[in-house]
C-alpha cells in the first residue's frame, strides 16, 4: 500500500516537472504553487485558517524519488484532548517518540507525507497545483504576446469555426474574425500564413489570451511594405497613409526626405520584384504606390493612379476635386465599382468628381455648371493669390536702417526672411544662427529697436 501511494506521489511531481518544461514556466515560481497549495490544502484538512500561521511547511527531497513532506511544528502537551484535539499540539509521550528530551511547553516540528494523511490532501493539492499554473501560463502568455501587438507574425491554418479562422502560433492558437479576413483566399489545414496581431486580450470566461490576427488592416499591408522594402525599414522612405479595400485594391502612399532617392521607385524595384512579393502574398490584389505631395491638386493626380489625368483643380475650402480624364481612361480612374476613385479620395480627403474631357466640355454649356466649374478652377489660383497678398504685408529685413546686407544675408539663410519674424526671434535664438553670435545679436537687436515703433494692444 505504502508503496502504490508513492508512486502516485511521484507521478504528481513528475507531471507537474513536465507541465513547467512544455510551458516554459519558471521553476522557482512553480515550486511555490506547490508548497503554498499543500499547505492549504492540508490546513483545510485539519480545520485551520488557511490564512493564518506559518508553523506548517514543506520541504521536497533532493533524493531521486522527489519525496514530499509537509513539517508542522507542534506544542508538547502532557495529555490531547481526545474531545476537543488541536491538529497543532502533541502529547508528551508521542513527542518523546520523535525526539526523547522533549518536555511540555516545547515546540517540535513533526514530519509527515501528504500521502499518508489522506488521499483528499493530495487531490485537493493537485488541483490547486494545475489551476494556478494554468493561471501562471494565462499570464505569461498575455504579456509576450501584448508586446507584440501591430507586429507581423507568422501561423499555420487549422480549421474555421463558423466563420472564425483558426491558426496556431506555435504556443497559443490565434483568431482571424471575418472581418479581418482578406476576402476570397482560401486554406487547407497546416497551411503558412502571415498576419499581423492586432488585439490581445485577457477575456474571464477563455482559459488562454485571446489574440486577434487580421490581413485585412492597412496596417498588415504597411508591415509587409517593411519587412520586403529595406529602405522603409531603415526609415529612408516613409509609409504616410494607407487606403485599402481587402483583395480589390490598396493604395500605400509614400514620401522620402533625400532628393537623390525615389521612393516610389524603391517600393517597386528592379522590374517589380520587390512589390511582386507583396502583391503575391495578398493574393494578387492590386497595390499602387502613392508619392505624397503638399499640394492638394499634384497629391489627388498620384493618388488616382494608373489613370493620368489632363487637369486636377482641387477647392480647398470646399473639399472638392474635379478630375479630367481622356475618355478611354474613364473606367480606370473609377476602378472596379469605384474602388480607385474611393481610396484615392479617402487618401487626400477630397470629394473627387471625375469627368472626360466630352463631359467636361458638355458641362460648359450650361451656366450653371460653368460657373461651378469656374468657381472651382479659380480656387486654387484665389488661394495662392491671398498667401501672395499675405507675404506683400510682411517688411523687408532692407527697411531696418543700419542693418549691413551682410547681416541680412545670414539672417535669411538662418530662415528670417522679414522684420516682423526677427521681432518674435528670441536673443537665443538669434545669437545661434551660424555668422551671428551674440554680439552680432545684441547690435541687431539695438538698430530693431530704434527704427520700429512697438504697440501695445
Amino acid at each position: 500500500m505504502a508503496t502504490k501511494l508513492a508512486n502516485k506521489e511521484i507521478g504528481l511531481i513528475e507531471a507537474v516537472q513536465q507541465f513547467c518544461q512544455d510551458k516554459s514556466l519558471d521553476k522557482d515560481a512553480v515550486m511555490n504553487i506547490i508548497r503554498e497549495s499543500l499547505i492549504i490544502a492540508y490546513r483545510k484538512k485539519l480545520g485551520l485558517d488557511p490564512e493564518k500561521d506559518n508553523s506548517i511547511h514543506v520541504e521536497f527531497s533532493l533524493e531521486k524519488s522527489g519525496d514530499v513532506y509537509i513539517t508542522v511544528e507542534k506544542l508538547v502537551v502532557e495529555t490531547e484532548n481526545l474531545l476537543q484535539p488541536d491538529p497543532l499540539a502533541i502529547s508528551l509521550k508521542d513527542a518523546e517518540k520523535l525526539e526523547p528530551s522533549s518536555k511540555v511547553g516545547d515546540k517540535i516540528l513533526v514530519r509527515e507525507k501528504p500521502m499518508d494523511l489522506s488521499r483528499i490532501i493530495s487531490s485537493q493539492a493537485k488541483q490547486m497545483v494545475f489551476q494556478r499554473l494554468r493561471d501562471m501560463e494565462k499570464e505569461n502568455l498575455y504579456e509576450e504576446y501584448k508586446g507584440k501587438e501591430g507586429e507581423l507574425t507568422h501561423g499555420y491554418f487549422q480549421r474555421w469555426k463558423k466563420d472564425l479562422m483558426l491558426v496556431d502560433l506555435g504556443k497559443i492558437e490565434g483568431i482571424m474574425p471575418k472581418r479581418e479576413q482578406n476576402p476570397g483566399e482560401k486554406y487547407r489545414q497546416g497551411d503558412r500564413l502571415k498576419a499581423i496581431i492586432s488585439r490581445v486580450e485577457l477575456r474571464p470566461k477563455e482559459p488562454i489570451p485571446v489574440i486577434t490576427l487580421s490581413r485585412a488592416s492597412g496596417d498588415f499591408v504597411k508591415k509587409l511594405f517593411e519587412m520586403e522594402i529595406p529602405e522603409i525599414y531603415d526609415g529612408i522612405v516613409e509609409i504616410r497613409d494607407v487606403a485599402r479595400i481587402p483583395s480589390i485594391r490598396t493604395k500605400v502612399v509614400v514620401h522620402t526626405n533625400k532628393s537623390d532617392i525615389d521612393p516610389v521607385g524603391a517600393c517597386v524595384g528592379m522590374k517589380g520584384v520587390r512589390i511582386q512579393s507583396i502583391v503575391r502574398e495578398l493574393g494578387n490584389e492590386r497595390v499602387d504606390i502613392v508619392q505624397y505631395s503638399d499640394d492638394p491638386s499634384t497629391f489627388i493626380m498620384n493618388a488616382i493612379s494608373p489613370a493620368k489625368p489632363i487637369e486636377v483643380h482641387a477647392d480647398k475650402k470646399r473639399g472638392d476635386a474635379l478630375v479630367i480624364v481622356p475618355e478611354e481612361s474613364l473606367s480606370l480612374a473609377i476602378g472596379i465599382n469605384g474602388s480607385n476613385v474611393k481610396l484615392a479620395s479617402q487618401l487626400s480627403g477630397f470629394k473627387i468628381d471625375i469627368k472626360t474631357v466630352s463631359q467636361y466640355n458638355q458641362e460648359l454649356a450650361s451656366p450653371e455648371a460653368r460657373e461651378k466649374l469656374d468657381r472651382l478652377f479659380n480656387a486654387q489660383a484665389q488661394a495662392e493669390s491671398e498667401e501672395e497678398e499675405e507675404d506683400d504685408d510682411l517688411t523687408p529685413l532692407s527697411e531696418i536702417p543700419g542693418l549691413t546686407p551682410r547681416v541680412a544675408s545670414l539672417l535669411e539663410t538662418g530662415g528670417i526672411q522679414d522684420v516682423e519674424t526677427l521681432i518674435e526671434i528670441s536673443p537665443e535664438d538669434l545669437a545661434a544662427i551660424p555668422g551671428i553670435g551674440p554680439t552680432t545679436a545684441e547690435h541687431i537687436l539695438r538698430l530693431l529697436q530704434e527704427s520700429v515703433e512697438w504697440v501695445e494692444e
